[in-house]
């Protein structure tokens, strides 16, 4: 019989890096097979989703309540499946909550833990390191700070670099790709990235589509607004938060999302793995973010970090605008995205800081690094 790996991924980009995995353990051993929770990646590579991700993927503490059956039936649905299958191998990233339960009974049934992607603990509830330094095998990191921060508190993990340098790149020049959808290259190209949860594209791209429609009158040249649709959000969701409004040269596209970036001259970004997508395909950005009031102060009251985008904690500078909360204003964001379309100098400086982002996430093979140590985890 093959071994069998749990996999569990919360978030959709969880899910991509989980994809990526998953094809570079069959790679080094084809006769793996897989189940777990994720979302359309993890399945597109031939995982049994026992759980969709979707239904549980929810940001602050208020959200999470309004979510809380999901998640529990979810949690025992995996629990369960551990119980009857024993996999050879549990496989957690990020989605640190929800995980800590899965590694507690897999700890208890000797099933074997590969975290993959440590959760933000260096930003708050930083006594989770020792939880899950306690509870996993073996532990594998994306962002260059994060061993070091682990290692000062005695847990060794390995930094295997970030998987997106591996899968993030553009297929088209920005020529190649405005002749296949009938734009005009030499307009500028904003992207508009929302986000890929439903709170966050209801909250956020109101404003974003208010932002677009001030800049547009204030750039003092034509500009198209490209608008990116993951293919978990349903075309309804757009059109209900605005999208359909008009008074914009707005392009609603779903497909070719890293073409798209690359094309872009400047890119408008919820907060999240999409700053270092754009990072890497060198795309400035202004990144803003807004959750609920409640989670907001909670948050405030709990999060240690002096930067809230990926981005910006790499460099560790403030090398993009980061907009949070209130200041997540049209006013604010058309503010510094015309720094960005109409500074040569500030372009400059954020490109070059962008070039350093990618250095600093170290070299390509991030997948097969992390399938080699879950490999040597592996119960047989």
């Amino acid at each position: 019989m093959a071994p069998l790996v749990m996999i569990v991924a919360g978030e959709a980009s969880g899910d991509l890096h989980g994809a990526r995995l998953v094809q570079a353990l069959r790679h080094l051993r084809p006769e793996l097979s897989f189940c777990g929770m994720g979302g359309p990646e993890l399945a597109g590579v031939g995982v049994e989703l026992l759980c969709d991700a979707a239904r549980i993927a929810v940001v602050g503490v208020t959200e999470v309540l309004g979510h809380l059956g999901d998640i529990l039936a979810a949690r025992r649905r995996l629990i369960e499946a551990m119980r009857r299958r024993r996999p050879a191998l549990l496989v957690l990233i990020d989605f640190p909550d929800f995980n800590l339960w899965l590694a507690r009974t897999a700890k208890k049934l000797g099933i074997p833990i590969f975290y993959y992607i440590s959760p933000q603990v260096w930003a708050w509830r930083s006594g989770r390191v020792h939880t899950i330094g306690r509870l996993a095998d073996r532990i594998g990191v994306i962002l260059p700070f994060e061993e070091e921060f682990y290692r000062q508190r005695g847990v060794r993990v390995d930094f295997v670099g970030h998987p997106l340098l591996d899968s993030v790149r553009n297929t088209q020049t920005r020529q190649e790709f405005c002749q296949r959808h009938g734009l005009d290259h030499r307009q500028a190209l904003v992207a508009l990235l929302p986000g890929s949860r439903r709170k966050e594209i209801s909250g956020l791209l109101p404003i974003f589509l208010e932002s677009a429609r001030r800049l547009a009158q204030e750039l003092g040249r034509p500009c198209t607004f490209l608008l990116a649709r993951a293919p978990t959000v349903a075309p309804e969701l757009l059109e209900a938060a605005g999208a359909g409004a008009g008074g914009i040269d707005l392009r609603v596209m779903s497909e070719g999302r890293y073409d798209l970036m690359a094309a872009c001259d400047a890119a408008l970004a919820a907060s999240g793995t999409v700053t270092l997508e754009l990072a890497i395909l060198k795309v400035p950005m202004v990144v803003a973010y807004r959750v609920s009031s409640h989670s907001y102060w909670l948050g405030r009251l709990l999060v240690r970090v002096p930067f809230f985008s990926l981005v910006n904690l790499v460099a560790q500078r403030r090398l993009v605008p980061e907009l949070l909360q209130d200041e997540c204003t049209p006013e604010h964001i058309v503010r510094h995205l015309l720094t960005l379309l109409k500074e040569p100098a500030a372009r400059a400086d954020t490109l070059a800081g962008l070039a350093e982002v990618c250095r600093l996430l170290g070299g390509g093979g991030a997948s097969e690094r992390a399938a080699r140590i879950a490999l040597e985890c592996l119960r047989y």
